[in-house]
């Protein structure tokens, strides 16, 4: 195994001349505003000095998914697993963003540190000539030099005895200024588990940087490598992560910007809307002024509604559009500027925090509309005595909370009208009480699909519309009633068409008796009959129960079909009977 392969980034790299490493937002706490010391890096991607985070109110939440907590830190890259069970955790408000931050065991410092604050909070120092950086050795003197081979910022004693030494004689020593053309400092990062050892391999078993004693010890026979072999590979899965969350912080602002503009058209509909308002009012006096001022109520209602609705929308997105922000500036500030080390440390806290971004659902277009109407011709009631006109709706119909009504909805007869009644509502279920709507209604046969019925649509004005066609075969047809291209609740449903009704011959009569008028051999198709030699039914009178048929079939539903052929076999006193 060798590690002369050359790294991904490099460690230390000249930045062009004039060019100044970020802002202080990289190198200063949001919460004390100083330098960091000993940031660390929340899951949301926010860094904070770590003093400053032991001094927030922790709270107690219960963990019920046992193991490593998805917003714990990873950093702390030598956590043990956790039991499955219900148990209680504490967690932090990231200062920043208002995340919850779910503590790992050991704390707050066992949260991840973010070495590139610590490099660049180094790089500023230096950049001040030195304000604020002491000797690594003896924590007391500024420093004048540092050791390119140790890593390590010395005075001017340390220095010299630096020198002295066999093992260091000849270790280059540069100058504090002149490293502040550089865009790394490459201080070493050591094993929190041997401080003695610096983390140059990677298990790729418990993906995680290990040194040489891990290797040997707690790590024994699993799969590792250098550092600068395994860097290729997971920074690629970063960049990739980083590819996929791009996307959507152009859709955010693009999501923002039509919100912006709905909220200008919302400002402009609601102040025309007014204007229509004011005109109408003019000719009226008293009571249409009162009625007036009452519009203009109700519509300044509905704009704040919107407008909330907006603005509310607008606070999600921002919120979201900055953690995306924050996710995107951080990993990228990682992949150009981390070393290969400090993106490996890194990674599984970004994962974690990108992916879990990309998860969130948002809406790109606004939640609601500009759909404000002024109807001047609507009755508004009394005002002051006077009847009074003009209304304000927002409201818009919804096909699915539209009904259809009537008995003809699945039958009809042939080369017959049959009719229904389509009643529209509005989202929450209440009825429009107005017309206008453009209802497109299709009746089509399933065996003629290109030959479709001639359907007319009549708008009753008040939210309701008289639906009528007339089938020419009898057969099967499909019907679509549509609102704004959208099927109505029920729709599309099917009608089957039978032949044409026939109408009765006969007379629907109480009894033959009557209808005959009292003749005994008048037959009735029921096939009834009476005592004293009556051949006919007596249906209705005392001892004869039942009920008052179709003398021509017999049937005693009066709206019915007749099913008589007359044929041969019908006797000739049912049709004199008819004739009665």
């Amino acid at each position: 195994m060798s590690e002369n392969r050359k790294p991904l980034m490099g460690f230390m790299g000249k930045l062009p001349s004039g060019t100044a490493l970020g802002n202080s937002g990289k190198t200063h706490c949001p919460l004390c505003m100083g330098l960091f010391k000993v940031p660390r890096l929340l899951p949301c991607l926010h860094t904070v000095c770590t003093t400053c985070l032991e001094q927030l109110e922790p709270f107690s939440v219960v963990d019920i998914r046992g193991g490593d907590s998805d917003t714990s830190s990873e950093g702390s890259i030598f956590q043990e697993l956790k039991p499955c069970s219900l148990q209680p955790q504490i967690g932090i408000l990231c200062p920043v963003c208002d995340a919850q931050v779910d503590l790992p065991m050991g704390g707050v410092k066992a949260l991840t540190i973010d070495h590139l604050a610590v490099n660049d909070v180094m790089l500023e120092s230096l950049r001040g000539e030195g304000q604020g950086l002491v000797c690594d050795l003896c924590s007391d003197r500024e420093v004048e030099k540092r050791c390119q081979t140790c890593k390590a910022n010395l005075c001017h004693f340390c220095c010299q005895a630096h020198r002295r030494q066999k093992k260091t004689t000849y270790h280059t020593m540069v100058d504090l200024k002149d490293l502040k053309a550089y865009s790394r400092t490459g201080k070493p990062i050591l094993c929190p588990a041997h401080p003695a050892e610096e983390l140059r391999l990677f298990c790729e078993l418990c993906d995680q940087p290990v040194c040489r004693d891990c290797v040997v010890g707690e790590h024994r026979e699993h799969p590792y490598d250098f550092t600068s072999n395994v860097i290729h590979k997971h920074g690629d899965s970063v960049r990739e992560l980083l590819k996929d969350t791009q996307p959507h912080v152009e859709a955010l602002e693009e999501a923002l910007a039509q919100i912006k503009g709905t909220n200008s058209a919302l400002q402009e509909r609601v102040e025309a809307v007014a204007a229509d308002v004011r005109t109408f009012s003019e000719g009226y006096i008293k009571a249409i002024e009162e009625h007036r001022d009452k519009l203009l109520k109700q519509l300044e209602d509905i704009r704040v509604q919107k407008e909330n609705s907006l603005q509310l929308q607008k606070a999600q997105l921002e919120q979201l559009l900055a953690d995306m922000r924050t996710g995107v500036e951080f990993t990228q500030h990682l992949l150009t500027s981390g070393s290969d080390l400090e993106i490996l440390i890194t990674k599984g806290v970004v994962v974690e925090r990108l992916t879990k971004l990309n998860q969130v659902e948002y809406s790109v277009h606004p939640g609601v509309n500009n759909k404000i109407c002024f109807f001047p011709q609507g009755k508004a009631g009394l005002c002051r005595g006077y009847e009074v006109y003009g209304t304000i709706s927002t409201k818009e119909v919804d096909p699915t909370k539209c009904v259809l009504q009537g008995e003809d909805l699945h039958r009809a007869r042939e080369k017959q009208p049959a009719t229904f009644t389509l009643l529209c509502k509005d989202a929450a279920g209440d009825s429009m009480g107005r017309g206008g709507d453009n209802i497109q209604v299709a009746v089509v046969p399933k065996d003629k699909k290109d030959s479709p019925v001639r359907t007319m649509v009549h708008d009753n004005k008040d939210g309701t519309y008289y639906i009528s066609y007339t089938p020419k075969e009898a057969g099967v047809y499909t019907v679509w009633v549509c609102i704004k291209e959208q099927h109505v609740q029920g729709s599309p449903f099917t009608v089957t068409v039978r032949k044409r009704h026939r109408p009765h011959p006969g007379v629907f009569h109480c009894c033959t008796l009557c209808s005959s008028g009292g003749q005994k051999t008048a037959h009735c198709a029921c096939g009834g009959t009476m005592p004293g030699g009556y051949l006919g039914c007596g249906h209705g009178h005392k001892g004869h129960p039942g009920c008052p048929p179709w003398s021509c079939c017999g049937k005693f539903t009066e709206k019915s079909e007749c099913m008589w052929t007359g044929g041969q076999g019908a006797p000739r006193s049912l049709l004199r009977t008819v004739a009665l």
